[in-house]
């Protein structure tokens, strides 16, 4: 039986093509054929119907047809006809169609908007276009308005509207500010579908004057731009400072707090409304709602579910977006607005219409006469089409009769066909939201069968590979073909045969015996004819002898064969190849007829060797690899760099190249292999040197290339087998003169960064690729797969720019090309790139866990379909957690697992889970962007598995003959527990183990006494968990049951001798300190026994250092340990072989970094400060009593001058003076209470104008340490405490040897201890480092409030100095004093 099949184009180039569809058969188009056969006209381009044109640009509507004879053109406008000769803005192009009207010349395009249909007729029949709209788009401006600014209060909600202009297309609107950015949107700030800005509720962060609402109209690449709005939004605090300021102070004031507000629905309006779609568009809903807090929106649809993988969410789930809506899409929709005070909805009733859309379009019909055939023409659509035909363009009804044909309804049944019923048929299917025209010929032809493969055609193949030998045909009606072997042989059928429709012969496996003559016998009702061809089968070509690996000296000649065996009809052609590429052009590689040898070989030379033999029929090739290695060494030579090039020159100065030529340096015994030219830009980047080229050793001048706009400095480097030479000096500079780019910035990419963004960059070019100055960058991008323009923008030298307003990872065609101020550089390619990511909006479907053991599970899920990702997909997350353990029941919390599974993986596989276990998982698809939504929660539960080992095993209350277990129940059941066993086994002194005996005991037990037991005995304990599945891993432990009380051993039951007590050393443990250790051990045995510790470094193979430890003690000290190291111990016994603890290990403590000695603690620096500060003192005051010794000191002057506290201010911390302040004022006002006690006329210290001033610069120091805050009191409270206390003893010391020369100068002047008492009295309590009164609130008067003399003011001192003890034995904390107490602090 004869086997048919389709035949692969990648078998055969087939030049004709035969297509027969039910009785329909299309005429092939060979150029002869088609001079000699009539076709009806047929359509092949046309303009879209609803054609938008660019105003500014020539209208070129487009109508293409064929046929024979070609078809004339002729067009209707707006139904009637359109006379083309008659109007001179209108044009045909030759041979063709389509219209093109010249509005170059001042005509407006709309004088050209209407309905055109184009009509290709020929003597065969007529076919027409479709009714092409013809509209010039428009980008009208903005009306313009006066837009008052917008006041709103905090928490209001706010619309600002955007009405832009109508255009044609409609506009794409977008907000910005002045600066070009995108306004931030998000939950509560977002643009709805007309435009306009939906405010929830307005905070002041929303406060600006740049609101501006954009439109850009694509199809003539502008943008208009309206006023910026203005909004100020009022916060209540500033309010009510404004309503503060304007009432007094008995007014009732205060604007309400931000008040919250259940959510209000801006758009849309009432509880609701209706939408209309069309089938395959975008179904668009929007809900935006106001309210504080801002309201979230969730979406529903009534009675049913939303459309999986077709729905998405946009403008933070405010726009609900169903793609290729149908009409299945049709009812409510409910969007439902909530947030913490409340809620409302509102339902969009939706109808889905539908335009019409094919079901059966008709098709050509070629038929022979006689013949039947039918032309159908079916559509849907809502409401359902109706179905018109024509005839040549004109209504069927009126067109001229055709007995052979019948109308029914759709369809059109021809029958018995004659040469005259040749016509083109039209389909008009059409509703009230669209029509469908389909053209579709009947062609009538009788013709005998043809064979258009060229006679005797010869075909060659290699053995074993397929051969096709072609039989194209034509005739009508369809002729049947059939193949015979030789010019008379038998009819060819069978397995080893395929039989192509198009009527290609296949041999799947040629042979040598498949050589021969292969005869295509073509037969209709009208004829016979035949054709042979010629079939030869050659031998494959082979490398009988491949070259082989080598290793090959430096110098040496290496050589690699290949030897060929081919077909003697075939003329072969060997080409050698170097690591895939052509052979080096070196005169040392020889390529012979079998062979290729390589003399004076090289390191370059290293590489793979390839031999490649082609025929005119199939190709061969082998490698191999040549690697070369130093040669043997020479007599010792000293080789060196060589010496840098000399004389610089530079000749034959042109635009784009300039020649340079050198002296080269010495060699030193090294032959220069290369010479490097390196040039210099002085004009972008002086002092940078780029490596330009590199000639061989032997050549001395080099033809250089050269860029425009770069001043040139070239230097020469020689280079031999030692290095590199030291830089020639630079030749002289040459200026190229400026010119467009060359070249265009790489690397341009686009990623978005957002999902409604396009981030384009790219690689700026170099300062000296710039080709001249001005440099910038044309910017071009267009959506990819998209009828659209491209969009331009031309910006600075930079290296970004961003697309605002772009649909989400969509792909774009982006091209980025320079400029300067002489022009661009040339075209660039185009990149895609895509738009910005959003979140993946869809979960994957039908979660399915496989439980493959208790520990490991596999996990299925479907894939999310790409378009529903939304972005580069990342892979698959699977989020798993356990609920409850089955054993236990009871649940706790446990941190969820995440596995990721990279790329479109549809499975993984989940490890260590736990047994008996219930437990969840869901997965998520991921993005560039990041997670999707969670798959619904899928529930799977683990088998039992083997227990964990008891939690502990605890052995007391030891007799003569029994001991009481205890344990505890294992940590992880893992399943129900069935039952513990128990083993055990005695131990005798030589570790010999006796019988071992096994219990098992109830799960529901958790003690034992062992009973029957020998005394003094030693006993190992195994012990186990088990369930249904098998025993889990068990502990041990071991345990002495005591000695018989009167000394007497009593023979073991069921045993031999009675066995003795063994000694051990058990529970070892360190606490380690920086240099030593504390070791301590128990110890069960033998009293008196001597101890000693071994211990080293851990990892270490140094031999134990061993300690003895004194007497029984069961501790002992390591010291002289490394600080930071580990280390590891033993215990052990003397006298007992082999008788040791377990080892432990332990690490010493880190190093502590030695403590800083402060020099403000030393007490020789405090002496020495102290020694200082009493010669200062001692030489002010003899300066002090001079002056008062020559008369009036005019101290009151000096007062009045500078009164102001803030002019002079007191010194503090200076250890000074400063005019005798400190020590007149604090002895003149402890005299002025003298005087007043004693009845003297001196005024009271209160009212001196020196204490006055005193009390003002304490009082402004003291507001100073109240704003520093605990900033201050923190840094200077440690540091300064030492120097405090030294300043205060020191202060001390010259307030005694001031006393002593007070006492005598009051003998001498009472006078000058009345004209400076408050003097004396200020300065002394600022020695004092008292504040005024501080005394007298404890209970005790200040020192010189006292009646002055010489006695006082030494008692005074004395009681002040035994007080610093007291008062420094103390560091004061100010980290918890308040301002005042750390002000208070700071002066004393």
């Amino acid at each position: 039986m004869m086997k048919e099949k389709s035949i692969s184009a990648s078998k055969a180039s087939l030049v004709f093509f035969l297509c027969q569809m039910i009785s329909a058969l299309d005429v092939p188009l060979d150029s002869k054929l088609l001079e000699e056969l009539s076709q009806p006209p047929t359509i092949t381009q046309q303009s879209p119907k609803d054609y938008i044109v660019d105003p500014r640009e020539n209208i070129v509507i487009q109508c293409e047809a064929k046929g024979k004879p070609p078809p004339s053109f002729s067009w209707t406008r707006n139904g009637t006809h359109f006379d083309i000769d008659k109007d001179a803005q209108v044009t045909m192009k030759p041979n063709s169609g389509t219209l093109v009207v010249n509005i170059m010349n001042g005509v407006k395009a709309e004088a050209y908007e209407g309905v055109y249909q184009c009509t290709a007729r020929n003597e065969r029949g007529a076919a027409i276009s479709n009714n092409i709209v013809i509209r010039p788009s428009r980008s009208p401006l903005w009306t313009k308005e006066k837009l008052e600014p917008n006041h709103v209060r905090e928490g209001d909600s706010l619309v600002l509207n955007c009405r832009p202009p109508v255009g044609l297309p409609p506009p794409i609107i977008f907000w910005m500010d002045n600066a070009f950015q995108r306004l931030p949107q998000s939950e509560r700030v977002s643009q709805g579908l007309n435009g306009d800005l939906y405010f929830s509720n307005v905070q002041p962060e929303d406060t600006r004057e740049d609101y501006i609402c954009y439109a850009r109209f694509n199809h003539t690449q502008t943008i208009q731009q309206k006023q910026p709005i203005s909004v100020k939004v009022f916060s209540m605090d500033s309010l009510n400072d404004t309503i503060a300021a304007n009432l007094s102070d008995t007014d009732i004031y205060g604007a309400k707090p931000v008040t919250e507000r259940p959510p209000v629905l801006l758009t849309p309006t009432g509880s609701t409304s209706n939408k209309v779609e069309l089938r395959g568009n975008v179904l668009l809903l929007e809900c935006i709602a106001a309210g504080l807090p801002t309201p979230v929106i969730r979406w529903i649809k009534e009675g049913g579910e939303l459309p999986a993988n077709r729905t998405f969410f946009e403008n933070f789930k405010k726009t609900l977006k169903i793609i290729d809506v149908s009409e299945a899409d049709s009812g409510n929709y409910k969007c439902t607005a909530r947030n913490t005070l409340g809620s409302t909805h509102h339902v969009i009733s939706v109808t889905v219409k539908a335009a019409p859309y094919w079901i059966t379009a008709p098709r050509n019909l070629v038929l022979s006469p006689g013949e039947d055939g039918t032309l159908i023409c079916r559509a849907n659509g809502n409401p359902k089409p109706s179905i018109s035909w024509l005839t040549n363009g004109v209504p069927i009804a009126i067109a001229p009769e055709d007995p052979s044909r019948k109308v029914d309804g759709d369809t059109i049944i021809f029958s018995a066909v004659q040469e005259r019923s040749s016509a083109v048929y039209q389909c008009n299917a059409s509703n009230e939201y669209g029509y469908l025209l389909a053209n579709a010929f009947v062609n009538v032809l009788a013709e005998p069968p043809r064979i258009l493969t060229p006679a005797n055609k010869l075909y060659q193949v290699i053995a074993d590979s397929p051969a096709l030998i072609d039989c194209a045909y034509f005739g009508s009606p369809k002729p049947e073909i059939e193949w015979f072997r030789g010019v008379k042989g038998s009819i060819l059928r069978g397995n080893e045969y395929v039989f192509h429709d198009n009527g290609t012969l296949e041999i799947p496996v040629a042979q040598k015996d498949s050589t021969g003559t292969y005869t295509c016998v073509a037969r209709n009702k009208l004829g016979k004819t035949q054709n042979e061809v010629q079939l030869e089968v050659k031998d494959p070509t082979m490398i009988i002898k491949q070259p082989q690996y080598k290793v090959i000296q430096r110098s040496a000649q290496a050589s690699f064969e290949c030897v060929i065996k081919h077909d003697p009809t075939l003329i072969p052609t060997v080409i050698w190849l170097k690591d895939n590429n052509e052979l080096p052009d070196d005169e040392r590689f020889l390529v012979g007829k079998d062979n290729l040898t390589i003399m004076n070989v090289t390191d370059k030379d290293d590489g793979t060797y390839t031999c490649i033999v082609n025929t005119t029929l199939d190709s061969v090739s082998a490698s191999a690899v040549l690697t070369v290695v130093a040669a043997p060494p020479t007599p010792a030579i000293i080789y060196a760099r060589p010496n840098p090039p000399l004389d610089l020159e530079l000749t034959g100065q042109l635009e784009r190249s300039i020649e340079l030529s050198w002296v080269p340096g010495e060699e030193n015994n090294s032959p220069i292999t290369n010479f490097v030219i390196e040039y210099e830009d002085g004009l972008h980047e002086p002092g940078v040197w780029h490596y330009q080229t590199e000639v061989p050793g032997s050549q001395t001048t080099v033809q250089l290339k050269l860029s425009p706009y770069v001043n040139y400095s070239f230097r020469v480097i020689a280079v031999n087998e030692i290095g590199r030479s030291q830089p020639s000096e630079p030749s002289e500079q040459y200026l190229t003169k400026s010119a467009n780019p060359d070249e265009n910035p790489s690397n341009v990419q686009g990623i978005g960064s957002e999902p409604d963004n396009l981030v384009i960059t790219w690689e700026s070019l170099k300062g000296f690729q710039s080709n001249g100055p001005g440099l910038q960058y044309k910017v071009s991008w267009r959506q990819k797969d998209v009828d659209d323009e491209w969009t331009s923008v031309v910006v600075a030298n930079v290296s970004k720019y961003i697309v605002s307003g772009t649909p989400t990872f969509v792909p774009y065609e982006i091209k980025v090309q320079a400029l300067n101020d002489l022009g661009y550089a040339p075209e660039p390619s185009e990149v895609i790139g895509h738009s910005g990511e959003d979140l993946p909006m869809v979960a994957p479907g039908n979660v399915q866990v496989h439980v493959i053991n208790s520990t490991l599970a596999k996990v299925h899920w479907d894939p999310v379909p790409l378009k529903s990702v939304r972005g580069h997909l990342q892979g698959y997350k699977v989020y798993y957690w356990k609920v409850q353990s089955l054993s236990r029941r009871s649940k706790r919390h446990v941190e969820k697992k995440i596995l990721t599974f990279r790329g479109n993986k549809t499975f993984g596989m989940l490890p260590g889970l736990e047994p008996y276990s219930s437990y969840k998982l869901n997965v998520r698809v991921v993005n560039g962007k990041g997670e999707g939504p969670a798959s619904p929660d899928k529930v799977f539960k683990t088998p039992e598995g083997v227990p964990s080992p008891p939690s502990f095993l605890k052995i007391t209350n030891p007799t003569l003959d029994s001991l009481t277990l205890e344990w505890g129940s294992p940590t992880h059941p893992n399943g129900v527990l069935t039952s513990y066993i128990l083993k055990f086994q005695p131990i005798n002194n030589t570790h010999e183990l006796g019988p071992l005996v096994e219990i098992r005991i109830p799960a529901n037990e958790s003690s034992l006494i062992l009973k029957n037991l020998n005394y003094s005995t030693r006993y190992k304990f195994y012990f186990n968990a088990q369930t249904s599945v098998g025993s889990g891993s068990q502990i041990t432990e071991e345990a002495v049951t005591i000695m018989d009380e009167a000394g007497i051993l009593r023979p073991a039951v069921g045993a031999g001798k009675v066995q003795p007590l063994y000694p051990r050393i058990r529970n070892v443990t360190t606490a380690a300190a920086e240099t030593y250790a504390n070791i301590s051990w128990e110890y069960e045995g033998p009293d008196h026994a001597n101890f000693y510790v071994e211990y080293g470094v851990a990892g270490s193979k140094e031999d134990w250092k061993k300690e003895i430890v004194n007497g029984s003690r069961s501790f002992f000290v390591l010291k002289g340990l490394t600080p930071g190291t580990a280390y590891k111990v033993r215990v052990g016994a003397e006298g007992l072989s082999g008788f040791r603890s377990s080892e432990d290990l332990f690490e010493t403590g880190p190093a502590m970094a030695s403590r800083q000695v402060d020099i403000a603690t030393q007490g020789w620096f405090i002496g020495l400060m102290c020694a200082v500060a009493l010669l200062i003192l001692i030489l002010l005051i003899v300066c002090f009593i001079r002056r008062n010794k020559g008369g009036k000191y005019p101290v009151k002057e000096k007062e009045d001058a500078h009164a102001d506290p803030e002019i002079q201010p007191m010194k503090e911390d200076d250890g000074t003076f400063g005019e005798y302040r400190s020590m007149s004022a604090w002895t003149g006002k402890k005299m002025d209470k003298e005087k007043k006690r004693k009845g003297s006329c001196a005024s009271s210290s209160e009212a001196d104008p020196v204490f006055t001033k005193a009390k003002s610069v304490r009082s402004d120091r003291s507001n100073f340490f109240k704003r520093s805050g605990d900033q201050y009191s923190n840094i200077r409270s440690e540091t300064s405490y030492t120097r405090r206390k030294a300043r205060q003893s020191s202060e001390l010391r010259r307030a005694s040897s001031v006393s002593a020369s007070l006492c005598q100068e009051e003998k001498k002047s009472d006078k000058w201890i009345y004209r400076h008492g408050s003097r004396r009295h200020a300065s002394e309590q600022q020695i004092m480092g008292l504040d005024e009164g501080s005394n007298s609130q404890a209970g005790h008067p200040p020192p010189f409030h006292q009646p002055l003399s010489c006695n006082s003011v030494r008692g005074s001192l004395a009681r002040q100095h035994s007080s610093l003890p007291h008062r420094f034995s103390q560091t004061p904390d100010y980290s918890s004093d308040s301002e005042d107490t750390q002000s208070s602090n700071h002066r004393k």
